[in-house]
């Protein structure tokens, strides 16, 4: 229990929002080590018989409470410490001149180069300055803008990347900041993941013609294992041509997953196999196994050796060992360090001849991972590795004597039990990772006809039964972190889990010593992708439910557990209408006549999502990042999969790459949305699809809700010269249906709208002055079926200057205007001018009705209600916690 207060404590440190001083974690950690001694001091006080009881409750109570701060201030004060070395805001944006190391194998696409920098030295105009020791930064490849570009002239030829190596020291000048991702009510926490890698500053080279090249000084011999990992995966992908089975291929050996693209991840996710492209604890744990019979053969050979140290005593240590050194050379990830954690827990309880229960070995090794790394209890892994080997002991109708040893494998989905069978002649002990099954057959066996067929099925029923338990136990957990659950899994890990584990990853590592092998592993590696891509390909292949509140998903993960567990059939029924909750709960849906909209976090770009009581559309689709990253595949398609499970329509306003980056990973996840844009005829985006082309005057109704389009005319598309992409944005006005309930017009502040209330919002795109002119005029024409008025504005080209005139803001009167950009752009936007004019535009509005400004910098992902506006919510400000940036 005490062991249980310790991890409660670190969970709940990690729901601060913000840190306390270092001190104040200090002393609580002081505290509770000094409070830890009063039980001892009470059990020496002689009291009367009516206080004995009172005195034990609290000596049972007291130490569970300061466990639970002593978890608290750990955790706490490795935060703080760690925040110390911040970067300094001052030094944003600016020109720094360092000197530092490379420190791990650097990451190169069609982009650039991305590496990490230990950082030695850094200056600032000739003086000394403090940069965090950690940094990462990327080289870019291509044009770099002088300063905020207008136009081409604007832009020059950089210093293109050239190559690094881990261990040299560079002099470079860069531009560095906050680390800042984006920040949504649902998906992927990139400043999380930053946090714990230990990065407190990203950034770039500066290489441009007028800055000071980067310059090679030397190379020395620090980090000579992540030199020898960047040589390896070099070695692998000039021998194996195809770039996928490469890919893969260097994933298993040096831990590298950069190179697989977001396709293969895609059929990954949807098989249910992805932990199996990853150094997990499956991987380790059988490096450990093969490395622990090879030393256990070789030591009982010496006499002398045995002697010295027993052979079984041996084998552990030294598969512990070799375990370690191959997860240091894959890279020493997370999934890693836990796995070689609780390897060396189970490992010391071996040679010190303890016989624990397998719970107190379980919680024990959880809770030395959660010391070594309390963040990695936010890590999805984390929870599907240690509920997976927990759920296999539990529902294990005779647990075995020694099955702490399955622990150790609990970086996988498919970990293996310890088993009672034992060869002749060997301790009991001496059996790593036995599988729970019967002794093995002697050769008397082997010679009976069909003897081997019985060998076979029992382990194929074994496994059968292994993995349908874990798909089913793990099943509320896949759906309430991931939005979906593979219904191909099953079958897709019992051929998966053997075939990556016993034949390509022994040729890929292989291939290290002999290279020839990487050739016979890449026809390997090409046959599962093959399957892999045939079941991702079948019908209902992937089950899509929204994300369930923590209140649901907890008693449906007790459910999958009683039905897992060794009990009588009618008591197992009872977890079924528990987990079948999970197929029937949907997220609460907007009134019909009102609508919802998410203006998501996707850096410099549009996206916006709007839902009404049974439809849903997206306005743009965010930017791309890289060739195989964009803001639809790292935001919007999570977005959808945690809230809805179906998108009608798809509106991209115009061309520009901020505003259709994402489109193509939204429409393979969604491909019945229809498309309506502004795209020309023969854009890729549109090609196979049918699709409208937006103009004034088209509209429709949702649920009591009217959309109705603004712009463009229907000539603007037929100008003799082709028109520039902006002008021809594509204006959505979105209508909530009449609010009878609302005061009269007597009673409603200045700046409101008098009559019933309508609640409505305007998506712009990237309209110029031009284009808000031609909307004033075709208000003032139609004032009906033109009309701007708006209590929420998507801010016209993401505040650009070019933007937002003050006749326009008039007109349309927001309550809140929202602009979509990325945190230190390299456009300035917004533009302070127009910062200005909002806020001279809310000069004339009411003192208990202003005008609400929304960036997204500072706001994260914003959501906005029609039927009650005044309760709109900040991703940064509901989501807060301390490793998050605090923009200025």
């Amino acid at each position: 229990m005490m062991a249980v207060a310790l991890v409660a404590g670190a969970a709940l440190q990690l729901q601060q929002s913000a840190l306390w001083p270092l001190a104040h974690y200090l002393v609580a950690a002081l505290v509770a080590l000094g409070g830890l001694l009063l039980p001892f001091a009470l059990a020496r006080i002689r009291l009367a018989s009516r206080f004995q009881a009172m005195v034990g409750l609290v000596a049972y109570i007291v130490p569970l409470c300061l466990c639970a701060v002593l978890g608290f201030a750990w955790t706490g004060g490795r935060a703080a410490w760690f925040d110390e070395h911040s970067l300094d805001p001052a030094l944003e944006g600016r020109d720094v001149q360092i000197v530092g190391v490379v420190r791990q194998m650097t990451h190169s696409n069609p982009m650039g180069l991305r590496f990490r920098l230990e950082l030695e030295s850094a200056t600032l105009n000739g003086q000394a300055v403090r940069l965090p020791p950690r940094i990462d930064l990327g080289w870019y490849r291509g044009m770099a803008p002088r300063s905020a570009p207008a136009d081409l002239s604007d832009w020059d030829l950089q210093r293109q990347p050239q190559a690094m190596v881990p261990g040299e020291r560079w002099r470079m000048t860069v531009r560095v900041k906050a680390p800042h991702g984006s920040l949504n009510f649902q998906g992927f926490d990139y400043e999380l993941w930053l946090w714990e890698q230990g990065v407190q500053a990203t950034g770039y080279v500066r290489a441009g013609v007028r800055d000071t090249p980067p310059q090679r000084l030397q190379a020395t011999l620090a980090y000579p294992v992540e030199r020898w990992r960047q040589g390896v995966r070099e070695r692998i992908f000039a021998a194996v041509p195809e770039p996928g089975q490469a890919a893969l291929i260097a994933a298993l050996v040096v831990g590298d997953q950069s190179a697989l693209d977001q396709q293969q991840w895609a059929l990954f996710r949807a098989t249910g196999v992805a932990h199996l492209v990853s150094i997990s604890g499956l991987h380790i744990t059988m490096f450990a196994w093969a490395a622990r019979w090879l030393i256990s053969w070789l030591w009982r050979r010496s006499q002398r050796l045995c002697l010295w140290w027993p052979a079984p005593s041996a084998a552990w240590a030294g598969g512990l060992l070799v375990a370690c050194a191959y997860a240091v050379f894959s890279g020493w990830g997370i999934p890693a360090q836990r796995t070689c954690i609780m390897l060396a827990w189970v490992t010391l309880l071996r040679l010190a001849g303890a016989r624990w229960p397998w719970p107190f070995v379980w919680i024990l090794a959880l809770l030395l991972v959660v010391v070594y790394d309390p963040w990695s209890l936010l890590q999805a892994g984390f929870w599907l590795s240690f509920v997976a080997v927990a759920v296999l002991f539990a529902t294990d109708g005779h647990p075995p004597a020694h099955a702490d040893s399955a622990i150790t494998s609990a970086g996988s989905a498919a970990p293996v039990r310890r088993g009672d069978g034992t060869g002749a002649g060997q301790d009991p002990r001496d059996d790593l990772f036995a599988r729970d099954a019967p002794p093995l057959p002697g050769p008397s066996t082997w010679a009976r006809p069909l003897g081997w067929l019985s060998v076979v099925g029992r382990a194929v029923r074994a496994m059968l039964r292994e993995q349908g338990t874990i798909t089913l136990a793990l099943a509320p957990l896949s759906i309430a972190l991931f939005g979906q659950l593979s219904l191909v899994g099953l079958l897709a890990n019992l051929l998966a889990v053997p075939w990556v584990t016993l034949v390509i990853t022994p040729l890929a590592l292989a291939g290290v010593l002999l290279e020839p092998l990487w050739q016979v592993a890449a026809p390997a590696c090409a046959w599962w992708l093959a399957v892999v891509q045939t079941m991702a390909g079948w019908p209902l292949a992937v089950l899509a439910l929204p994300v369930p509140p923590w209140w649901l998903a907890l008693p449906a993960g007790l459910g999958a557990l009683v039905l897992t567990l060794p009990l009588p059939w009618a008591l197992r029924c009872m977890g079924l209408p528990l987990l079948l909750a999970l197929g029937v709960w949907r997220p609460p849906a907007p009134p019909p006549g009102q609508f919802e909209l998410i203006a998501a976090d996707i850096g410099q770009g549009n996206a916006v999502l709007v839902r009404t009581h049974k439809h849903v559309l997206l306005y743009d689709a965010g930017p791309r990042y890289s060739l195989d990253s964009d803001a639809g595949q790292r935001v919007l398609v999570p977005m959808l999969q945690a809230g809805v499970t179906r998108l009608d329509r798809l509106m991209l306003s115009h061309r520009d790459t901020d505003h259709v980056g994402g489109a193509a990973s939204v429409l393979a996840m969604q491909p019945h949305a229809d498309v309506w844009s502004s795209l020309e005829a023969g854009h890729l985006l549109l090609q196979g699809r049918t699709s409208t082309r937006c103009q004034v005057g088209q509209s429709w109704d949702w649920d009591g809700v009217r959309f109705s389009v603004l712009h463009p005319a229907p000539g603007a598309y037929n100008t003799p010269s082709s028109p520039k992409p902006n002008t021809l944005s594509c204006v959505l006005r979105v209508q909530a249906a009449a609010d009878t309930q609302t005061p009269d017009a007597q009673a409603e502040p200045v700046g409101a709208r008098p009559g019933p209330q309508q609640s409505s919002a305007l998506l712009v795109g990237d309209i110029e002055q031009a284009q808000e002119a031609q909307l004033l005029a075709r208000a003032a024409a139609n004032p009906l079926d033109a009309a701007l008025g708006a209590d929420l504005l998507l801010v016209p080209h993401h505040g650009s200057k070019t933007s937002s005139t003050a006749e326009f803001l008039a007109a349309v009167h927001p309550q809140t205007a929202v602009v979509q950009s990325g945190y230190r752009n390299r456009y300035g936007h917004p533009a302070p001018m127009v910062v200005q004019r909002y806020a001279d535009l809310a000069q004339s509005y009411a003192s208990d009705a202003p005008l609400q400004w929304v960036d997204t910098p500072h706001c994260g992902a914003f959501l906005w209600q029609s039927w009650q506006p005044a309760n709109s919510r900040c991703a940064r400000k509901v989501l807060q916690r301390y490793w998050h940036h605090r923009v200025p």
